[in-house]
């Protein structure tokens, strides 16, 4: 069955009562226009006016007005850890790579040449399998790209 379109987004935190849910992943919750199937099968038209980054627990309104909530899907990553984190996530964002961070480690997309770099700096690296939610941009809201003021 194919549902009303959605134009518009709600935040995480910011609604209730999901008709249906959605699960993408890090780069499929970055999108404009695109159909969409939800988890009981169901396909609806993302159609809003601007690109967006959408965070676990954001939610599609549909234009009758049920919502779909958006689940972080499992991805395959790595789990760095190390003595500094501190210093492993500059290295990390030094190379602009989407980074989740976390008290005791953080969690990458796997890259085999970033794997390599932080090893040669002390960090250990384990692949996991498990839902990826990077840190914003510092610029703005989610996902940025560039640096205009």
């Amino acid at each position: 069955m194919t549902l009303p379109p959605s134009r518009q987004t709600r935040k995480p935190g910011h609604w209730s009562d999901a008709y249906d849910c959605v699960t993408l992943s890090y780069d499929d919750r970055f999108l404009r226009r695109k159909m969409l199937t939800t988890v009981q099968a169901e396909t609806f038209l993302v159609d809003l006016t601007h690109t967006i980054s959408l965070d676990h627990g954001a939610a599609f309104e549909l234009e009758d007005g049920r919502l779909i909530g958006v689940l972080a899907a499992e991805e395959e990553l790595l789990e760095v850890t190390g003595n500094d984190l501190t210093r492993l996530a500059w290295h990390i964002g030094n190379r602009h790579t989407p980074c989740q961070i976390e008290p005791d480690r953080l969690l990458i997309q796997r890259d085999h040449v970033i794997r390599d770099m932080l090893g040669k700096i002390g960090a250990s690296a384990r692949e996991v399998v498990e839902p990826f939610t990077p840190e914003g941009g510092a610029y703005g809201h989610g996902r940025t790209h560039g640096h205009s003021h």
